[in-house]
């Protein structure tokens, strides 16, 4: 099997023409000027409920209570001998890495590992398809996240071709099964979706595209699925609909502001876990327009 995030096709030369909101654009990842029907509409995108970024001073203050939070889940995690694990998924640029890296920021690497799995081994390829993520899963202690995650198989693979109809719909079938394994094992497991609109996908490529700092973000698979924006929302909401379960729900985060996001992430993390010594208050509630569970809470946000 193909990786998804290598050989892909060849960036597309010239502007491409894309359908938003039904209106035919044009766009140029090669243009160093973002489009200004981008820049208008980069946080507002796909029905995000604000129209401005979470102040910077206000996200700092809160990230800190919550940071201090998670270092009192961890030491419980450690005394107590359980585990957690958290997946991370959503389209190209959605800021999995960025609410990853928020979270395990202050957390102690010996017990907080994240997996970001690369191109299958030709042994990895004879195995279960499940098997070379389970060999990640965490042990007694542990904190476990996933940049990406056994989902690539409902999404990224479906649509660029890198599997058969038939092994789609296998994983399909057998992921509920699977998931429901893992909840009876006792693992806290949790599944994130992050959601961003078109617009939010487009500015943030383009940012990749021309910042020195951010070049190694992007790769010709993102040039390549600009154009595919319906068919991975098609894909979503298949996995959605096949995956979502009481027992593991999907649990959405507009995340077009990461601020957010992030913070909306951990927030239901620390909400989820009976730790000793945890501060309500500190934590806060979580914000209903930002995080909710399961297709619904979409509606029919692309």
């Amino acid at each position: 099997m193909k990786n998804p995030r290598e050989n892909a096709a060849a960036p597309v030369p010239g502007p491409l023409k894309i359908r938003i909101d039904g209106k035919e654009r044009e766009f140029d990842i090669e243009d160093p000027k973002l489009p200004d029907w981008v820049e208008d509409n980069k946080l507002t995108a796909g029905g995000y409920p604000y129209d401005k970024k979470m102040d910077s001073e206000e996200y700092d203050e809160t990230l800190e209570r919550l940071q201090i939070e998670l270092a009192k889940a961890q030491a419980w995690l450690q005394s107590a001998g359980k585990r957690v694990m958290s997946l991370f998924e959503g389209r190209d640029a959605a800021g999995k890495g960025g609410t990853i890296f928020a979270l395990r920021q202050y957390m102690n690497p010996r017990t907080a590992r994240n997996v970001a799995l690369t191109k299958p081994s030709p042994t990895e390829l004879g195995q279960w398809y499940f098997q070379r993520y389970v060999a990640h899963f965490p042990t007694s202690g542990e904190f476990v996240t996933f940049d990406r995650s056994w989902y690539n198989r409902a999404g990224v693979e479906p649509v660029m071709g890198f599997c058969t109809p038939e092994q789609h719909q296998k994983f399909l079938d057998e992921t509920p099964y699977f998931e429901r394994m893992i909840c009876n094992e006792g693992i806290h497991f949790f599944k994130f979706w992050l959601n961003i609109g078109r617009e939010t996908q487009l500015e943030r490529f383009h940012d990749r595209r021309w910042s020195p700092l951010k070049s190694w973000k992007f790769s010709p698979i993102d040039i390549a699925g600009i154009s595919k924006w319906d068919d991975y929302t098609r894909a979503r909401d298949l996995m959605f609909e096949r995956t979502h379960k009481e027992f593991a729900p999907w649990i959405i985060v507009r995340a077009n502001d990461k601020r957010r996001a992030r913070l909306a992430v951990i927030r239901r993390i620390l909400l989820s876990l009976p730790y000793d010594g945890r501060d309500l208050d500190a934590i806060g509630k979580q914000d209903k327009k930002i995080i909710g569970e399961g297709p619904s809470f979409l509606g029919t946000q692309a």
